[in-house]
Protein backbone atom coordinates (compact mmCIF):
# COMPACT_ATOMS: atom_id res chain seq x y z
CA UNK A 1 0.00 0.00 0.00
CA UNK A 2 3.17 2.42 -1.26
CA UNK A 3 2.56 5.64 -1.44
CA UNK A 4 0.54 5.40 -4.93
CA UNK A 5 -2.99 5.30 -5.30
CA UNK A 6 -5.12 2.48 -3.87
CA UNK A 7 -7.31 1.69 -6.56
CA UNK A 8 -8.74 -1.68 -5.81
CA UNK A 9 -10.13 -1.85 -2.33
CA UNK A 10 -12.14 -5.24 -3.03
CA UNK A 11 -12.12 -7.47 -0.09
CA UNK A 12 -9.48 -4.93 1.67
CA UNK A 13 -9.66 -5.34 5.78
CA UNK A 14 -9.37 -1.92 6.86
CA UNK A 15 -9.98 -0.69 10.06
CA UNK A 16 -11.06 2.67 11.01
CA UNK A 17 -10.23 4.49 14.16
CA UNK A 18 -12.87 6.58 15.99
CA UNK A 19 -16.80 7.29 14.98
CA UNK A 20 -17.93 10.73 14.81
CA UNK A 21 -17.73 13.35 11.80
CA UNK A 22 -14.93 11.79 10.07
CA UNK A 23 -15.14 8.29 10.91
CA UNK A 24 -18.35 7.81 9.97
CA UNK A 25 -18.31 9.01 6.15
CA UNK A 26 -14.46 6.89 6.33
CA UNK A 27 -16.18 3.78 7.02
CA UNK A 28 -19.17 4.22 4.21
CA UNK A 29 -16.38 5.00 1.82
CA UNK A 30 -14.44 2.54 1.89
CA UNK A 31 -17.38 0.16 2.67
CA UNK A 32 -19.16 1.31 -0.85
CA UNK A 33 -15.71 0.40 -2.61
CA UNK A 34 -15.84 -3.36 -1.37
CA UNK A 35 -13.75 -2.92 1.74
CA UNK A 36 -14.60 -4.90 4.72
CA UNK A 37 -14.43 -2.81 7.14
CA UNK A 38 -14.57 -2.87 11.10
CA UNK A 39 -15.14 0.23 13.24
CA UNK A 40 -13.29 0.58 16.65
CA UNK A 41 -14.21 2.97 19.15
CA UNK A 42 -13.18 3.69 22.91
CA UNK A 43 -16.74 5.25 23.92
CA UNK A 44 -20.00 3.09 24.73
CA UNK A 45 -22.39 5.54 24.94
CA UNK A 46 -26.16 6.37 23.72
CA UNK A 47 -24.76 8.51 20.52
CA UNK A 48 -22.51 5.68 19.96
CA UNK A 49 -24.52 3.19 19.58
CA UNK A 50 -27.22 4.87 17.51
CA UNK A 51 -23.98 5.73 15.00
CA UNK A 52 -22.58 1.86 15.48
CA UNK A 53 -26.76 0.62 14.25
CA UNK A 54 -26.38 3.55 11.64
CA UNK A 55 -23.29 1.51 10.09
CA UNK A 56 -24.10 -2.37 10.76
CA UNK A 57 -27.06 -1.54 8.80
CA UNK A 58 -24.88 -1.32 5.67
CA UNK A 59 -22.77 -3.98 6.68
CA UNK A 60 -20.14 -2.76 8.61
CA UNK A 61 -19.02 -4.47 12.00
CA UNK A 62 -18.88 -2.00 15.32
CA UNK A 63 -17.08 -2.71 18.24
CA UNK A 64 -17.97 -0.46 20.75
CA UNK A 65 -15.81 0.34 23.95
CA UNK A 66 -12.49 -1.28 22.74
CA UNK A 67 -10.26 1.12 20.85
CA UNK A 68 -7.62 -0.43 21.77
CA UNK A 69 -6.96 -3.94 20.43
CA UNK A 70 -6.23 -4.27 16.40
CA UNK A 71 -8.90 -6.52 14.67
CA UNK A 72 -7.44 -9.66 13.45
CA UNK A 73 -6.68 -9.72 9.76
CA UNK A 74 -6.35 -5.62 9.98
CA UNK A 75 -4.20 -4.44 6.32
CA UNK A 76 -4.80 -0.83 7.12
CA UNK A 77 -5.75 1.48 9.87
CA UNK A 78 -7.97 4.70 9.02
CA UNK A 79 -7.86 7.06 11.99
CA UNK A 80 -9.93 9.99 13.14
CA UNK A 81 -7.45 13.20 13.50
CA UNK A 82 -8.14 13.56 17.66
CA UNK A 83 -6.93 10.21 18.50
CA UNK A 84 -3.18 10.25 20.10
CA UNK A 85 -0.46 9.08 18.53
CA UNK A 86 0.40 6.93 21.33
CA UNK A 87 -2.72 5.02 21.94
CA UNK A 88 -2.01 1.12 22.14
CA UNK A 89 -4.17 0.35 18.37
CA UNK A 90 -1.59 2.16 16.50
CA UNK A 91 1.77 0.82 18.43
CA UNK A 92 0.26 -2.80 17.89
CA UNK A 93 -0.62 -1.38 13.64
CA UNK A 94 3.17 -0.39 13.69
CA UNK A 95 4.27 -3.99 14.90
CA UNK A 96 2.67 -5.60 12.22
CA UNK A 97 4.21 -2.75 9.47
CA UNK A 98 0.60 -1.40 8.93
CA UNK A 99 0.04 1.91 7.61
CA UNK A 100 -2.13 4.67 9.31
CA UNK A 101 -3.68 7.10 7.47
CA UNK A 102 -6.39 9.67 8.73
CA UNK A 103 -9.37 11.13 7.12
CA UNK A 104 -7.58 14.06 5.25
CA UNK A 105 -5.15 11.19 3.75
CA UNK A 106 -8.05 8.67 2.47
CA UNK A 107 -9.89 11.68 1.01
CA UNK A 108 -6.34 12.70 -0.72
CA UNK A 109 -5.76 9.19 -1.84
CA UNK A 110 -9.52 8.55 -2.67
CA UNK A 111 -9.44 11.92 -5.40
CA UNK A 112 -10.47 11.13 -8.80
CA UNK A 113 -7.66 11.95 -11.34
CA UNK A 114 -9.32 15.54 -12.56
CA UNK A 115 -10.01 16.66 -9.04
CA UNK A 116 -9.49 20.09 -7.82
CA UNK A 117 -6.02 20.95 -6.55
CA UNK A 118 -6.07 22.05 -2.70
CA UNK A 119 -4.80 25.41 -0.84
CA UNK A 120 -3.82 24.57 2.51
CA UNK A 121 -4.04 26.36 5.71
CA UNK A 122 -2.52 25.69 9.40
CA UNK A 123 -1.08 27.36 12.10
CA UNK A 124 -1.90 27.72 15.63
CA UNK A 125 -5.13 30.19 15.48
CA UNK A 126 -6.44 32.00 12.98
CA UNK A 127 -6.92 29.20 10.07
CA UNK A 128 -11.20 28.91 10.36
CA UNK A 129 -11.07 33.04 9.61
CA UNK A 130 -8.22 32.29 6.93
CA UNK A 131 -10.01 29.71 4.60
CA UNK A 132 -13.07 31.17 4.91
CA UNK A 133 -11.79 34.45 3.72
CA UNK A 134 -9.31 32.66 0.95
CA UNK A 135 -12.88 30.66 -0.12
CA UNK A 136 -15.00 34.38 -0.17
CA UNK A 137 -12.29 35.65 -2.43
CA UNK A 138 -11.74 32.32 -4.66
CA UNK A 139 -15.31 32.75 -4.82
CA UNK A 140 -15.71 36.74 -6.04
CA UNK A 141 -13.03 35.37 -8.79
CA UNK A 142 -15.67 32.95 -10.18
CA UNK A 143 -14.16 29.52 -8.90
CA UNK A 144 -16.31 27.19 -7.81
CA UNK A 145 -14.91 26.30 -4.57
CA UNK A 146 -15.81 25.83 -0.95
CA UNK A 147 -14.07 25.93 2.79
CA UNK A 148 -13.37 22.08 3.57
CA UNK A 149 -11.36 20.34 5.91
CA UNK A 150 -11.18 20.94 9.80
CA UNK A 151 -13.82 23.39 9.46
CA UNK A 152 -17.09 21.27 9.18
CA UNK A 153 -17.45 19.96 6.05
CA UNK A 154 -15.69 16.81 5.93
CA UNK A 155 -13.11 16.87 3.20
CA UNK A 156 -14.34 12.94 2.41
CA UNK A 157 -17.68 14.49 1.70
CA UNK A 158 -16.70 16.95 -0.41
CA UNK A 159 -14.04 14.90 -2.63
CA UNK A 160 -16.56 11.89 -2.76
CA UNK A 161 -19.63 14.25 -3.60
CA UNK A 162 -21.29 15.19 -6.79
CA UNK A 163 -20.21 18.80 -6.67
CA UNK A 164 -17.29 19.87 -9.22
CA UNK A 165 -14.82 22.10 -7.78
CA UNK A 166 -11.94 24.36 -9.34
CA UNK A 167 -10.18 24.25 -6.12
CA UNK A 168 -10.40 23.88 -2.17
CA UNK A 169 -9.40 25.95 0.41
CA UNK A 170 -8.66 23.58 3.05
CA UNK A 171 -8.16 23.89 6.53
CA UNK A 172 -6.35 21.50 8.46
CA UNK A 173 -5.04 20.91 12.13
CA UNK A 174 -1.58 19.87 13.35
CA UNK A 175 -3.98 16.10 14.17
CA UNK A 176 -4.73 16.03 10.32
CA UNK A 177 -1.36 16.42 9.37
CA UNK A 178 0.03 14.30 11.68
CA UNK A 179 -2.31 11.29 9.90
CA UNK A 180 -1.38 12.77 6.11
CA UNK A 181 1.82 11.61 4.79
CA UNK A 182 1.24 12.07 0.98
CA UNK A 183 -0.92 15.28 0.59
CA UNK A 184 0.68 17.86 -1.59
CA UNK A 185 -1.20 20.96 -1.60
CA UNK A 186 -0.83 23.31 -5.02
CA UNK A 187 0.00 25.98 -2.30
CA UNK A 188 -0.04 26.43 2.15
CA UNK A 189 0.03 28.63 4.27
CA UNK A 190 1.56 28.46 8.20
CA UNK A 191 -0.12 31.52 9.21
CA UNK A 192 1.64 31.09 12.94
CA UNK A 193 2.91 28.37 15.42
CA UNK A 194 2.33 28.83 19.00
CA UNK A 195 2.59 25.96 21.90
CA UNK A 196 -1.11 24.60 22.10
CA UNK A 197 -2.06 20.55 21.56
CA UNK A 198 1.74 19.30 23.61
CA UNK A 199 0.00 16.80 25.64
CA UNK A 200 -1.00 15.30 21.84
CA UNK A 201 1.92 16.10 20.25
CA UNK A 202 4.28 15.23 22.85
CA UNK A 203 6.37 18.58 22.48
CA UNK A 204 6.73 21.86 20.69
CA UNK A 205 9.28 19.96 18.17
CA UNK A 206 6.80 17.63 16.99
CA UNK A 207 3.65 19.72 16.58
CA UNK A 208 6.10 22.39 15.11
CA UNK A 209 7.45 19.29 12.37
CA UNK A 210 3.56 18.47 12.18
CA UNK A 211 2.57 21.66 10.74
CA UNK A 212 5.55 21.79 8.47
CA UNK A 213 3.70 18.91 6.62
CA UNK A 214 1.16 21.39 5.05
CA UNK A 215 4.58 22.45 2.91
CA UNK A 216 5.69 19.07 1.72
CA UNK A 217 5.67 18.97 -2.33
CA UNK A 218 4.12 22.63 -2.86
CA UNK A 219 4.12 23.49 -6.65
CA UNK A 220 3.44 27.26 -6.24
CA UNK A 221 4.00 29.39 -3.24
CA UNK A 222 4.67 28.18 0.74
CA UNK A 223 2.61 31.14 2.31
CA UNK A 224 4.76 32.27 5.85
CA UNK A 225 4.69 34.97 8.62
CA UNK A 226 7.79 36.94 8.38
CA UNK A 227 6.70 37.94 11.87
CA UNK A 228 6.98 34.25 13.10
CA UNK A 229 10.11 33.23 12.21
CA UNK A 230 9.75 29.54 13.01
CA UNK A 231 7.51 29.81 9.88
CA UNK A 232 10.26 30.56 7.41
CA UNK A 233 11.95 27.85 8.85
CA UNK A 234 9.01 25.32 8.02
CA UNK A 235 9.37 26.41 4.71
CA UNK A 236 13.14 26.13 4.34
CA UNK A 237 13.12 22.80 5.71
CA UNK A 238 10.26 21.50 3.39
CA UNK A 239 10.81 19.53 0.27
CA UNK A 240 8.61 21.40 -2.76
CA UNK A 241 8.67 21.22 -6.03
CA UNK A 242 11.18 22.89 -8.46
CA UNK A 243 9.97 26.25 -8.72
CA UNK A 244 7.95 26.62 -5.57
CA UNK A 245 8.53 29.79 -4.26
CA UNK A 246 8.47 31.18 -0.28
CA UNK A 247 6.17 34.06 -0.05
CA UNK A 248 5.78 35.82 3.21
CA UNK A 249 3.08 38.47 4.63
CA UNK A 250 3.74 41.07 7.16
CA UNK A 251 1.68 44.02 8.60
CA UNK A 252 4.50 46.16 7.81
CA UNK A 253 5.60 47.30 4.13
CA UNK A 254 6.55 44.50 1.97
CA UNK A 255 10.07 43.25 0.65
CA UNK A 256 9.75 41.56 -2.75
CA UNK A 257 8.22 38.02 -2.78
CA UNK A 258 5.95 39.27 0.21
CA UNK A 259 2.59 41.28 0.63
CA UNK A 260 2.00 43.47 3.32
CA UNK A 261 0.47 46.91 4.29
CA UNK A 262 1.71 50.30 2.82
CA UNK A 263 -0.43 53.77 3.85
CA UNK A 264 -3.44 51.20 5.11
CA UNK A 265 -3.09 49.29 1.76
CA UNK A 266 -2.94 46.04 1.22
CA UNK A 267 -0.20 45.06 -1.38
CA UNK A 268 1.44 42.44 -3.42
CA UNK A 269 5.05 42.39 -4.19
CA UNK A 270 5.17 38.57 -4.45
CA UNK A 271 2.79 37.82 -8.02
CA UNK A 272 3.06 40.99 -10.03
CA UNK A 273 5.47 41.38 -12.69
CA UNK A 274 9.29 43.04 -11.39
CA UNK A 275 8.55 42.81 -7.93
CA UNK A 276 11.56 44.53 -7.04
CA UNK A 277 9.99 47.68 -8.42
CA UNK A 278 6.76 47.22 -8.40
CA UNK A 279 3.96 46.81 -6.19
CA UNK A 280 -0.03 45.77 -6.90
CA UNK A 281 -2.99 46.98 -4.37
CA UNK A 282 -5.30 44.36 -3.59
CA UNK A 283 -7.61 45.96 -1.27
CA UNK A 284 -8.05 48.63 1.75
CA UNK A 285 -7.51 47.78 5.31
CA UNK A 286 -11.08 48.75 5.98
CA UNK A 287 -12.41 46.62 3.55
CA UNK A 288 -11.20 43.57 6.22
CA UNK A 289 -13.76 42.41 8.77
CA UNK A 290 -12.79 43.36 11.20
CA UNK A 291 -9.70 45.13 10.65
CA UNK A 292 -7.73 43.91 13.85
CA UNK A 293 -4.37 43.53 13.35
CA UNK A 294 -4.49 40.04 13.47
CA UNK A 295 -7.41 39.27 11.41
CA UNK A 296 -5.33 41.85 8.62
CA UNK A 297 -2.34 39.11 9.01
CA UNK A 298 -5.10 36.67 7.92
CA UNK A 299 -6.37 38.81 5.18
CA UNK A 300 -3.10 38.79 3.88
CA UNK A 301 -2.32 35.09 3.51
CA UNK A 302 -5.74 34.49 2.40
CA UNK A 303 -4.92 36.75 -0.39
CA UNK A 304 -1.47 35.08 -0.91
CA UNK A 305 -3.00 31.45 -1.16
CA UNK A 306 -5.42 32.91 -3.92
CA UNK A 307 -2.83 34.88 -5.59
CA UNK A 308 -0.62 31.65 -5.97
CA UNK A 309 -3.24 30.16 -8.11
CA UNK A 310 -3.84 33.39 -10.08
CA UNK A 311 -6.69 35.33 -8.96
CA UNK A 312 -6.53 38.97 -10.02
CA UNK A 313 -6.14 41.10 -7.34
CA UNK A 314 -10.28 43.11 -7.75
CA UNK A 315 -11.25 39.19 -6.69
CA UNK A 316 -9.23 39.68 -3.73
CA UNK A 317 -11.02 42.93 -3.03
CA UNK A 318 -14.22 41.99 -3.40
CA UNK A 319 -14.28 38.87 -1.20
CA UNK A 320 -12.77 40.52 1.65
CA UNK A 321 -15.60 42.94 1.44
CA UNK A 322 -18.38 40.21 0.85
CA UNK A 323 -16.81 37.80 3.97
CA UNK A 324 -18.19 38.15 7.33
CA UNK A 325 -16.35 36.51 10.19
CA UNK A 326 -18.02 33.17 12.34
CA UNK A 327 -19.65 34.24 16.03
CA UNK A 328 -17.66 34.73 18.96
CA UNK A 329 -14.17 35.71 17.05
CA UNK A 330 -13.82 39.09 18.03
CA UNK A 331 -17.31 39.94 17.27
CA UNK A 332 -18.63 43.07 18.46
CA UNK A 333 -21.85 43.09 20.88
CA UNK A 334 -22.62 46.33 22.12
CA UNK A 335 -21.76 49.95 23.30
CA UNK A 336 -23.21 50.56 26.67
CA UNK A 337 -22.43 54.16 27.89
CA UNK A 338 -19.02 54.82 25.47
CA UNK A 339 -18.05 51.65 26.37
CA UNK A 340 -17.60 48.62 23.66
CA UNK A 341 -18.18 44.94 24.26
CA UNK A 342 -16.56 42.59 22.30
CA UNK A 343 -17.16 38.48 22.33
CA UNK A 344 -13.83 36.95 21.52
CA UNK A 345 -14.67 33.58 23.05
CA UNK A 346 -13.28 31.90 20.15
CA UNK A 347 -9.61 33.05 22.01
CA UNK A 348 -9.33 29.53 23.82
CA UNK A 349 -5.59 29.65 23.91
CA UNK A 350 -2.58 32.28 25.26
CA UNK A 351 -1.60 32.99 21.66
CA UNK A 352 -5.05 33.78 20.16
CA UNK A 353 -6.16 36.01 23.48
CA UNK A 354 -2.44 37.98 22.52
CA UNK A 355 -3.68 38.84 19.29
CA UNK A 356 -7.06 40.04 20.49
CA UNK A 357 -6.00 42.49 23.64
CA UNK A 358 -3.65 44.27 20.71
CA UNK A 359 -6.35 45.05 19.09
CA UNK A 360 -7.62 47.24 21.68
CA UNK A 361 -6.04 50.46 23.52
CA UNK A 362 -7.39 50.10 26.73
CA UNK A 363 -9.45 46.96 28.22
CA UNK A 364 -11.51 45.53 31.14
CA UNK A 365 -10.24 42.12 29.98
CA UNK A 366 -12.80 38.96 30.93
CA UNK A 367 -10.28 35.89 31.61
CA UNK A 368 -9.95 32.05 32.99
CA UNK A 369 -11.34 28.68 32.32
CA UNK A 370 -9.42 25.54 31.32
CA UNK A 371 -5.60 26.30 30.90
CA UNK A 372 -4.70 23.15 29.09
CA UNK A 373 -1.24 23.34 30.57
CA UNK A 374 -0.69 26.92 29.34
CA UNK A 375 1.53 29.44 31.20
CA UNK A 376 0.36 33.23 31.31
CA UNK A 377 3.56 35.42 32.15
CA UNK A 378 4.26 35.98 28.36
CA UNK A 379 0.38 37.23 27.16
CA UNK A 380 0.11 39.09 30.87
CA UNK A 381 4.17 41.11 30.19
CA UNK A 382 3.23 42.39 26.83
CA UNK A 383 -0.49 43.17 27.40
CA UNK A 384 -0.30 44.62 31.08
CA UNK A 385 0.20 48.67 29.54
CA UNK A 386 -3.12 47.87 27.52
CA UNK A 387 -5.15 46.34 30.76
CA UNK A 388 -7.75 49.12 32.86
CA UNK A 389 -9.02 45.82 34.80
CA UNK A 390 -9.11 42.40 34.97
CA UNK A 391 -12.23 40.35 35.73
CA UNK A 392 -11.34 36.61 36.32
CA UNK A 393 -13.42 33.32 35.95
CA UNK A 394 -13.55 29.55 35.82
CA UNK A 395 -11.43 26.90 37.07
CA UNK A 396 -7.77 27.46 36.24
CA UNK A 397 -8.30 31.59 36.80
CA UNK A 398 -5.50 31.62 40.23
CA UNK A 399 -2.65 31.01 36.98
CA UNK A 400 -3.56 33.85 35.15
CA UNK A 401 -4.24 35.81 38.99
CA UNK A 402 -0.73 34.89 39.57
CA UNK A 403 1.03 36.10 36.21
CA UNK A 404 -1.01 39.33 36.96
CA UNK A 405 0.92 39.82 40.26
CA UNK A 406 3.86 39.11 38.55
CA UNK A 407 3.54 41.40 35.31
CA UNK A 408 0.59 43.97 36.28
CA UNK A 409 0.91 44.19 39.94
CA UNK A 410 -0.94 47.76 39.88
CA UNK A 411 -4.08 46.67 37.84
CA UNK A 412 -6.85 45.96 39.84
CA UNK A 413 -8.22 42.19 39.32
CA UNK A 414 -11.38 41.13 40.51
CA UNK A 415 -11.67 37.02 41.01
CA UNK A 416 -14.80 35.65 41.17
CA UNK A 417 -14.92 32.35 42.93
CA UNK A 418 -18.23 30.49 41.31
CA UNK A 419 -19.05 28.12 38.30
CA UNK A 420 -23.02 28.42 38.46
CA UNK A 421 -25.05 29.89 35.23
CA UNK A 422 -25.12 33.33 36.55
CA UNK A 423 -21.33 33.97 36.58
CA UNK A 424 -21.26 35.09 32.99
CA UNK A 425 -23.65 38.00 34.35
CA UNK A 426 -21.79 38.97 37.72
CA UNK A 427 -18.50 38.99 35.29
CA UNK A 428 -20.05 41.44 32.89
CA UNK A 429 -21.24 43.68 35.90
CA UNK A 430 -17.72 43.76 37.60
CA UNK A 431 -16.23 44.77 34.26
CA UNK A 432 -19.12 47.89 33.79
CA UNK A 433 -18.53 48.91 37.05
CA UNK A 434 -14.93 49.04 36.43
CA UNK A 435 -14.47 50.62 32.68
CA UNK A 436 -14.86 54.07 31.51
CA UNK A 437 -16.03 55.73 28.37
CA UNK A 438 -13.46 54.81 25.43
CA UNK A 439 -13.14 51.36 26.83
CA UNK A 440 -13.47 48.14 26.01
CA UNK A 441 -14.83 45.28 27.95
CA UNK A 442 -12.74 42.21 26.09
CA UNK A 443 -13.99 38.43 26.47
CA UNK A 444 -10.93 37.22 25.82
CA UNK A 445 -10.42 33.84 27.99
CA UNK A 446 -7.05 32.61 26.76
CA UNK A 447 -8.29 29.37 28.23
CA UNK A 448 -10.87 26.45 27.03
CA UNK A 449 -14.30 26.65 28.12
CA UNK A 450 -15.11 23.10 29.38
CA UNK A 451 -14.69 23.83 33.08
CA UNK A 452 -18.34 25.81 32.45
CA UNK A 453 -19.76 25.68 29.54
CA UNK A 454 -20.12 22.99 26.53
CA UNK A 455 -18.01 24.86 24.48
CA UNK A 456 -16.75 28.26 23.62
CA UNK A 457 -20.09 29.24 21.20
CA UNK A 458 -21.85 28.59 24.61
CA UNK A 459 -19.51 30.98 26.61
CA UNK A 460 -20.05 33.85 24.23
CA UNK A 461 -23.53 33.49 23.94
CA UNK A 462 -23.74 34.15 27.97
CA UNK A 463 -21.58 37.41 27.55
CA UNK A 464 -23.75 38.59 24.68
CA UNK A 465 -26.62 37.73 27.02
CA UNK A 466 -25.04 39.57 29.87
CA UNK A 467 -24.01 42.49 28.28
CA UNK A 468 -27.74 43.09 26.66
CA UNK A 469 -29.36 42.28 29.89
CA UNK A 470 -26.99 45.36 31.01
CA UNK A 471 -27.69 47.57 28.29
CA UNK A 472 -31.44 47.10 28.90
Amino acid sequence: MGSGKVTDWQGKHVTVAGLGVSGIPAAKALHARGAIVTVVNDGDDARAREQAAELEALGVTVRLGDGATLPEGTELVVTAPGWKPDKPLFAAARAAGLEIWGDVELAWRLRGPDAAPWLAITGTNGKTTTTQMLASILKAAGLRTAAVGNIGVSLLDAVLGDEQYDVLAVELSSYQLHWAPSLRAHSAAVLNLAPDHLDWHGSMEAYAADKGRVYEGNRVACVYNVADKATEDLVREADVEEGCRAVGFTLGAPAPSQLGVVDGILVDRAFVENRHKNAQELAEISDVNPPAPHNIANALAAAALARAFGVPPKAVRDGLRAFTPDAHRIAHVADVDGVAYVDDSKATNTHAAEASLAAYESIVWIAGGLAKGASFDELVAKSAKRLRAVVLIGADRALIREALARHAPEVPVVDLDRTDTGAMLQAVTEAKRLAQPGDTVLLAPACASMDMFTNYNKRGDAFAEAVRELGS
